[in-house]
């Protein structure tokens, strides 16, 4: 295959209704590394907005058992992207997020925003860092799929194009940024999470997140209250990314799509999973696990996941 073949695939194919082959192609093969840094950084955004960093923060998970819920939200997700929005695995993906989101008072808005992230953070991270840049045809798949994966969340009122989610994401972030001691404790756990994944375990942990900071905005940085790093340091920082992409340019072409399970960071199950005992199991949820705990599902959603 030569460079820009999967560009030329992607382009011949329809974003109305072959949304998942398309997104499917961009984050397993076309921008595998790129995507799962940009939606690490999608999902970090979010613990900026109190009321879901205070969330993540009181469940204790995202500070206790932080490699834990890092590698149940990409497998999840990865069981979704791989099979199919309609597959067994794909609806038991689905269904095991709908079971978690539905066991806390989590608003409609606060779900858009999450989706929201998914839609625009790896856009942008590819028009700054990718290797080449997104073509229309590639976004409006990519936004399709997630609006897809969004109605069977049962989430409501969902932006229709890429324009839209992204000024969505701005308003929301510009009226609902604020720091939170809770997100704040979220945010440290996650960064020091991100220092122990190869290669960052060869570099001093103090260094990566100067890296990592270097690479948020401002509104961002003041909603974690972490110190705006200097000119000097953002443009080093981006400039190495940069760099990277150059190199990426004249690498073959990945002819075998890589997941997110085959990823080093992901480190958990090592001799294996079931999307369905992924997550977690809050005892409060009204639908009876074989492990004893229970956990509850949007009803619009397993409507949805039914029909």
């Amino acid at each position: 295959m030569k460079r820009f073949d999967l560009r030329r695939r992607t382009d011949r194919l329809d974003p109305e209704t072959q949304y998942e082959e398309i997104a499917r192609i961009l984050a397993t093969q076309e921008f595998p590394w790129d995507i799962n840094q940009a939606l690490s950084f999608a999902l970090f955004r979010t613990y900026a907005v109190p009321t879901i960093g205070r969330l993540l923060f009181e469940t204790g998970e995202f500070t206790e058992r932080v490699q834990n819920r890092y590698d149940d939200t990409g497998l999840i997700l990865d069981a979704v992207l791989e099979h199919g929005l309609t597959s067994d695995p794909g609806r038991a993906g689905i269904r095991r997020m709908n079971q978690m989101h539905g066991s806390y008072d989590i608003s409609n808005d606060d779900m858009r925003y999450v989706l929201s992230t998914f839609v625009v953070i790896p856009a942008r991270w590819i028009e700054d860092f990718g290797w080449r840049k997104l073509t229309r045809n590639e976004i409006v798949g990519s936004t399709n799929y997630y609006r897809a994966l969004g109605k069977y969340m049962g989430i409501k009122e969902i932006p229709e194009t890429f324009e839209a989610f992204e000024k969505f994401l701005d308003d929301y972030e510009r009226e609902h940024f604020l720091f939170d001691l809770g997100g704040r404790a979220v945010a440290d756990s996650t960064l020091d999470l991100l220092c122990t994944f190869p290669p960052n375990n060869l570099a001093p942990a103090a260094l990566i997140k100067r890296f990592s900071w270097a690479l948020m905005d401002d509104p961002l940085l003041d909603a974690f209250a972490y110190c705006r790093p200097s000119r000097l340091v953002r443009t080093l920082s981006r400039g190495a990314l940069k760099a990277r992409a150059r190199l990426v340019r004249f690498y073959p072409v990945r002819t075998v799509p890589k997941f997110a399970r085959d990823l080093p960071n992901i480190r958990s199950y090592p001799t294996g999973y079931e999307v369905e005992k992924l997550g977690t199991f809050p005892r409060t949820c009204p639908v009876q696990h074989t492990n004893g705990t229970v956990a509850p599902e949007n009803t619009a959603s397993r409507t949805a996941l039914d029909a």
